[in-house]
């Protein structure tokens, strides 16, 4: 396929600018080539393929079980779970610029479904699956006036505890596909949310009003990339199964990656980091470097909360350190992660391409989108090796769950 064809292909799915930023060009550069003004450079083709377009066609083998990906974001929980045999049959995510990366990176089937608005599915609607994933958002959960409720005859159980939240809707589907196991990712502090009680409501109703055997920890991210990033895994099967999590392998904590190993080396060896490096060292863009402006105020900032006996202020790390929690504000101004460049240059956010490292993607994984989206992407998003340890625990047990779950169904 020729460069022309690439090109018509990638701009029937990403915008001109979109198409820009993933070549590391100007826009008005994308059109001249899209009307065979100007011809682009050899190199082009393999960046639009390896950045832009799915590799090869939908695969049409249906994988040894079946998951369903929920809040799905740009597919984090997805990736370890494919990696092991899975196949994904349904994906909701309701912001179009996570859409966008998610598009670029899973080249999915015509069986596959594809939901904007999980609130507006129909459970029944939901394929039959074997796994539910669901990076799902903590809202406040309302429990207040449940005997009155009781007393008027209005819903009870999971749907009037947690109806008007996120998790009522990956609690419907569950009872009513009863998928073999699930997983759930969500923010450390969901477990004290509330003084504990959110954290007590989901797992009353997976466990006591849905009959699945819970597990719940809390792990580091810290353990696979060189991030402190604590998320608690809900994991649960609908039949009680050798699970433990004294299985689960994880890195010791002290033998974890620095931050040497994300970033870009700027020696010369690494070739494809357009559009976040340039030149014959491949040197990170110096866009990427704080402005006099914005350093000093960081600074200031730094000080007066120092002053005040309190430890807010900017995170300034070297390749030697493990960085901050990567959040999804990074956009703004990079504070909780900032590299020294030495004392002769103001510190640098990371790259989107860093950023991906961080969070355990590899460099495979297309960017299509501009810094700012990508920032909340990676921000918001799992630590994928993370996921990739209790899916090896979770998918080796689904075997030993029957298929036959109609009389498991939740009345």
């Amino acid at each position: 396929m020729d460069v022309y064809t690439l090109l018509d292909r990638a701009l029937r799915q990403f915008s001109h600018k979109e198409v820009a930023l993933a070549l590391g060009v100007d826009p008005k550069t994308v059109r001249r080539w899209q009307v065979r003004e100007t011809e682009p450079k050899p190199y082009i083709a393999d960046a639009i393929r390896q950045r832009l377009l799915p590799l090869g066609e939908p695969t049409s083998e249906p994988g040894t079980f079946r998951f369903i990906d929920l809040f799905a974001g740009i597919g984090g929980i997805r990736i370890p779970f494919e990696k092991l045999g899975g196949r994904c049959v349904f994906t909701s995510e309701w912001d179009a610029y996570a859409q966008k990366t998610y598009a670029a990176n899973f080249h999915d089937g015509p069986d596959h479904m594809f939901a904007g608005d999980i609130t507006q599915v129909d459970e029944k609607d939901v394929p039959d699956h074997d796994v539910l994933l669901a990076g799902f958002p903590c809202q406040p959960f309302s429990i207040a006036g449940v005997s009155k409720k009781n007393a008027l005859g209005r819903p009870h159980g999971f749907a009037d505890k947690t109806q008007g939240t996120l998790f009522f809707d990956v609690a419907r589907i569950i009872a009513e596909k009863r998928p073999k196991a699930f997983l759930l990712e969500n923010v450390k502090n969901l477990v004290s949310h509330d003084k504990g009680r959110t954290f007590s409501t989901i797992i009353d109703v997976l466990q006591n009003e849905l009959g699945y055997t819970v597990h719940t920890r809390v792990i580091n991210g810290k353990h696979f990339v060189p991030q402190h990033r604590e998320r608690i895994i809900i994991v649960g099967f609908r039949e009680p199964v050798p699970f433990s999590w004294d299985e689960l392998e994880l890195p010791p904590l002290a033998e974890g990656p620095k931050l040497a190993s994300i970033l870009h080396p700027q020696d010369g060896s690494e070739t494809d980091g357009a559009p976040y490096i340039e030149g014959s060292k491949g040197k990170v863009r110096d866009c990427y470097t704080l402005s006099d402006k914005l350093w000093a105020y960081l600074q200031n900032y730094a000080m007066k909360h120092r002053e005040k006996g309190n430890g807010f202020g900017f995170g300034l790390v070297t390749k030697k350190d493990t960085a901050r929690t990567l959040s999804a504000r990074y956009y703004k101004d990079g504070s909780e992660i900032l590299v020294d460049q030495g004392a002769r240059k103001n510190p640098r956010r990371l790259t989107p391409r860093e950023c991906a490292r961080l969070m355990g993607y590899d460099d495979t994984f297309r960017i299509p989108v501009s810094d700012t989206r990508a920032y909340k992407q990676f921000g918001n998003s799992v630590v994928v090796p993370v996921i990739g340890a209790v899916a090896e625990l979770i998918v080796p047990r689904l075997d030993t769950i029957g298929e036959d779950c109609l009389e498991r169904r939740v009345a």
